[in-house]
């Protein structure tokens, strides 16, 4: 069972030995999971190898509310009105679900200063924007990483019994290692691939205006003060607000465009601080977001599925 303080009424359906899963009447209220993941950071005591909560929180009947999907569209580019959810969508859908996970007190991780490191998106169908949905979240696992401890958190969505989407996120908690930490080799590098190749051909720069934050904030239910306003973002170390990492990957989706059944992969490299001017760069089935002096702030790809 999650702890009693969740905002959401639930009901635990299944267990066993390594996993509870909890069917949730609800979509979580943000605003209390926020407050408590932030209350509870500092507890924290993050590890590789920390015990993480073996839940499966599941939410049935899920649907769409048009007038917050399409103020989505509109912050980040993409056509309103279609028939159909942009590739990004589901997961501002499954985001209180994953929030209820990682403010829960026997999460290792601290919410505060948790940084969202990839996300790799399969969307199997076209997503009609007036189906209901089953959404499922949950914890996959804890690793060790050259700069701290990473979580790994899964998310996916059904139509009927069809799995339809579904994604995978990684989220680093930055602390002191060992030195000894395995990694794989992309990590361990002095600058990723993409880095060194150079940068793809240059489609679009697009000048970010300063409330591109609290825009897509508002949109997503995602309000870090990190995005939101220069004297927040200053409390965590930032002396301007930086644009969500998951907008970015939507807005340069939105640019590039994705086939119905389709794989996305993405890495957040670095801060897109607001306002200023970014390049979007693209080349086959590539995409890319550079800043000033050429620095990669996102590098994904995008192919058809299955391959």
């Amino acid at each position: 069972m999650d702890s009693a303080s969740s905002p959401t009424p639930a009901t635990p359906t299944t267990t066993t030995a390594a996993t509870t899963t909890t069917t949730l009447s609800g979509s979580p209220a943000l605003a209390p999971l926020l407050a408590r993941g932030a209350l509870l950071s500092p507890l924290k005591r993050p590890r590789p190898g920390a015990a993480f909560p073996r839940t499966r929180l599941v939410l049935p009947g899920l649907r769409v509310d048009l007038a917050r999907l399409a103020a989505y569209e509109r912050a980040c580019g993409f056509a309103t009105g279609a028939d159909a959810l942009p590739v990004t969508y589901p997961h501002v859908l499954g985001f209180p679900a994953v929030m209820r996970l990682m403010s829960d007190r026997r999460f290792p991780l601290p919410l505060l200063g948790l940084v969202h490191t990839s996300i790799d998106i399969t969307r199997r169908a076209v997503l009609p924007t007036t189906a209901a949905y089953e959404l499922t979240a949950y914890v996959e696992g804890l690793a060790p990483h050259r700069r701290g401890t990473e979580a790994a958190v899964v998310t996916r969505l059904r139509s009927g019994t069809d799995l339809v989407w579904e994604s995978r996120s990684t989220y680093l908690a930055r602390h002191r290692t060992s030195g000894h930490t395995h990694t794989a080799p992309s990590e361990g590098s002095a600058a990723p691939p993409e880095e060194l190749a150079g940068p793809l051909p240059a489609r679009a720069e697009w000048r970010l205006a300063g409330d591109v934050g609290r825009r897509y904030g508002a949109a997503s239910g995602d309000r870090n003060p990190i995005h939101l306003h220069p004297l927040t973002a200053r409390l965590f170390g930032f002396p301007r607000p930086i644009a969500h990492g998951m907008w970015t990957v939507a807005r340069c989706l939105a640019a590039h465009g994705t086939p119905d059944a389709t794989v996305v992969r993405a890495r957040f490299r670095a801060p897109v601080p607001l306002p200023g001017t970014v390049t979007y760069g693209a080349e086959g089935g590539r995409f890319e977001l550079r800043g000033a002096g050429d620095r990669l702030h996102l590098s994904g790809e995008v192919g058809p599925y299955p391959a």
